[in-house]
């Protein structure tokens, strides 16, 4: 039988970070699994590429169940299926959320999680373009660029922010949040800065360091309530490893709450229903389920909008702001402005345009992950229970009328054309509605199915440690108890850094420990 000191399950946005900085010890092996393949897809390194990537052999395809207030549509639910997780098929953008989020995360019990405790772990990994101060720094791994040669028009949609009474804010990541300004993209030397190559390339050499794609991780082995190794699914075969330290389950807000719950760590009548032998009963597993909404309100143009630059991403300008006049908490509304026509189904176009999108930062819906039968191949079900709350409605549609004053200032005399959706003749409040629950998507920001508290429904503590087992960690998005405000890329990242210092503090423990015992 084969043993490492760690094995990692999930070579995405956190558990890339976490193998590289514990194999830093060379005397520290570390098994990281990744279901997908190799980042080859040519797509993946071009930015402008970006909206290929979903649904593609480099997505794990997953759907909502029928969502019962948007009509029964069911959602996409994109995840990244290759080396580099969602980093290597996301939007590109880089912003880490409020100082409220994580001073939220403290509060609900989560001592070492307050934005000031965080702050060290974002500059941690990050390689700042601009340079480095209190806010940002230079000696990381993960290189944080300027947009080359943003598109005009880009520029148009911060005159009308600040002519609408909006700050400029040149930086989201820095002493404030809220105000208009372009994006800082995960972008090095015109190409994407996944964290497979930021933080897993440079590293593939380390002997202590193994790497294997193309590998369905189908549960996790326990000897009581400690976890010894894992099985996995590899060419067909059925594979198993121990460990001897512990197993860090990094793959994602669906994938990891169903990996638990497949090797018996869950609501117990739940897994009994489903014939598999309870090690931990959690109930919180699979629960508290949050994510990002989206709606679209795409404009045609009356010229070319000079977008070649393919290192650009998709999305060029963000606005935060509050729907209401409360400012002392974190913004409420997302504002992301592209020179690309983002049309939901059944629209007709001309496909030359620019889109205003409205995402709601803070919902108030929660869903769910279970799973669909015992068998690790089959899909997990996922409830989103998008718009269950009629005030997250209302923000939506106020949104969707802010992009329309937005898009009607003289900063777009230039470049607009007829409003592709929902269209001029949709007006009132009732057919906005009605718009807002037809074409409402995912920002495919999921959290929360595994998250960090000490209420009886959370299922890790404040160092990730799942309840009522030894030997296991959780360290991905899923973790969060609550959404932050932005994208959730370099929130995971920061979890990961944070989470490989928890993990070599525990491994030091535990070496003193068996040396002691030794002696």
């Amino acid at each position: 039988m084969t043993y490492y000191d760690y094995i990692v399950i999930g070579a995405g946005s956190a558990g890339c970070v976490v193998a590289n900085r514990l194999t830093e010890n060379p005397d520290t092996t570390v098994l990281l699994l990744e279901a997908g393949n190799p980042d080859t897809k040519p797509e993946i390194q071009i930015p402008f590429d970006c909206t290929t990537l979903p649904g593609s052999e480099v997505d794990w395809g997953y759907l909502s169940e029928p969502e019962p207030y948007l009509n029964n549509r069911t959602i996409f639910c994109h995840r990244g299926k290759v080396l580099g997780g969602c980093s290597s098929i996301n939007f590109l953008v880089y912003t880490r959320g409020n100082t409220h989020d994580y001073d939220g995360w403290e509060s609900l019990g989560n001592p070492g999680w307050s934005y000031q405790d965080v702050l060290p772990y974002f500059k941690k990994s990050e390689h700042q373009q601009r340079g480095a101060d209190a806010y940002h720094s230079v000696d990381g791994e993960l290189s944080i660029t300027d947009i080359i040669s943003p598109a005009p028009i880009s520029q148009r949609f911060v005159d009308a922010a600040v002519a609408l009474g909006y700050d400029y804010n040149p930086d989201f990541n820095g002493i404030k949040q809220e105000g208009v300004g372009l994006f800082q993209l995960t972008v090095k030397e015109g190409k994407r800065h996944s964290t497979a190559a930021a933080f897993l390339v440079p590293i593939l050499a380390r002997p202590n360091l193994t790497v294997q794609t193309g590998t369905l991780v189908t549960r996790l082995l326990f000897d009581g309530t400690r976890a010894v190794g894992v099985e996995f699914l590899r060419e067909g075969m059925l594979h198993q490893v121990r460990v001897n330290h512990e197993v860090i389950v990094s793959a994602g807000s669906f994938d990891s709450p169903k990996l638990l719950m497949l090797s018996g760590v869950g609501d117990t009548a739940k897994l009994q229903a489903m014939g598999i032998p309870v090690v931990a009963h959690l109930p919180g597993v699979g629960q508290n389920l949050q994510d990002h909404i989206f709606v679209p309100v795409p404009y045609e143009a009356t010229q070319d909008l000079h977008t070649a630059t393919t290192s650009n991403g998709c999305g060029e300008v963000g606005l935060f702001l509050h729907s209401e006049s409360n400012h002392e908490a974190a913004p409420d509304l997302e504002l992301i402005f592209g020179p690309l026509m983002w049309v939901p189904p059944g629209y007709p176009h001309s496909g030359l345009g620019f889109s205003g999108i409205i995402a709601l930062v803070h919902p108030e819906n929660i869903g769910s992950v279970s799973l669909r039968s015992p068998d690790p191949k089959d899909t997990p079900v996922i409830q989103l229970n998008f718009l269950q709350s009629q005030s997250d409605v209302q923000k939506l549609v106020a949104g969707v009328k802010l992009i329309r004053q937005l898009f009607c200032t003289s900063a777009f005399d230039e470049f607009r054309d007829r409003e592709v959706a929902p269209g001029a003749d949709v007006t009132d409040d009732v057919a906005l509605e009605a718009y807002v629950r037809e074409t409402c998507c995912s920002v495919f920001h999921p959290i929360g199915t595994c998250k960090m508290g000490t209420d009886s429904m959370a299922v890790v503590d404040p160092e990730l440690r799942v309840y009522g087992v030894e030997g296991l960690r959780v360290v991905d998005a899923s973790v969060m108890p609550t959404l932050i405000t932005g994208h959730t890329n370099a929130p995971t990242i920061m979890i990961g850094e944070k989470a490989a210092d928890l993990i070599k503090a525990a491994g030091s423990v535990s070496k003193q420990v068996q040396k002691a015992i030794a002696k």
